[in-house]
């Protein structure tokens, strides 16, 4: 009888966590779940910015607890996926044999991605609090950091997340060309949207960098090769 040694079972195993793919889709899905119900609970009103007058900020969460705890409770939970998702793309790159800096800074802006969403859905908890928001200069300070932290800092992470990415990927063709590029375009829009805190108009790459990026998270991560040799295998059709 043949035996098949320990390190061949580990090799054709399924590893390296939950699937990237997946963990990008529930993180958006929850993003876009989060924007649905509160606009229900609303009546379609949007989210006042922190940039309106501090008494219309203060109507706006002392009037609307429910979808304010609501929208926070999927932004928090669209963070944990996030997170899960950059730890695995990280394992997976490595297992890939990439040895750059790429996946750690990847790494690293996934994780403060996801920590700081989850510090903006607190604040935002916190801003659904009927005690709290009867004091409207309290109330437009806490908007103000619900804001930075859920859009300036998380967007520049989710660029790096996605630039760690895009970068490797490009350079040893583990996606398409098209798709590693737009990646490099969003990461750089994302990254370039931390110019908002001064320049109030390039607020518009907040959105494109969360929106797109999540939504290039959810391509990468199907089609993100398994190991080294399905990732020989699709660099060989490439060349055919």
């Amino acid at each position: 009888m043949t035996e098949l040694s320990p390190h061949r079972t580990f090799s054709t195993a399924r590893s390296g966590g939950p699937h990237p793919g997946i963990l990008a889709a529930v993180s958006l899905g929850l993003t876009a779940a989060g924007l649905v119900c509160s606009a229900v609970l609303t009546g379609g009103q949007t989210f006042v910015s922190p940039f309106a007058p501090a008494g219309q900020v203060a109507e706006f969460f002392h009037g609307n607890p429910d979808a304010v705890r609501l929208a926070s409770l999927f932004q928090f939970g669209s963070a944990v996926p996030l997170g899960i998702f950059a730890a695995t793309v990280y394992a997976r790159q490595l297992r890939l044999g990439v040895r750059v800096p790429g996946p750690a800074i990847g790494f690293f802006g996934g994780i403060a991605a996801a920590v700081f969403l989850m510090l903006s859905a607190c604040v935002a908890w916190v801003l659904s609090r009927p005690e709290i928001t009867i004091d409207p200069t309290l109330t437009h300070a806490l908007s103000f950091l619900a804001f930075i932290t859920g859009g300036v800092a998380y967007v520049v992470g989710l660029g790096l997340l996605v630039a760690g990415i895009a970068v490797p990927a490009l350079i040893l063709r583990f996606v398409p060309r098209w798709l590693a590029w737009a990646g490099l375009v969003i990461a750089a829009l994302s990254e370039l949207s931390f110019l908002s805190m001064v320049i109030e108009p390039l607020q518009i790459l907040l959105p494109v960098g969360r929106f797109g990026g999540l939504l290039w998270l959810v391509a990468v991560g199907f089609l993100l090769p398994r190991n080294r040799a399905a990732a020989n295998r699709q660099d060989a059709r490439a060349d055919g």
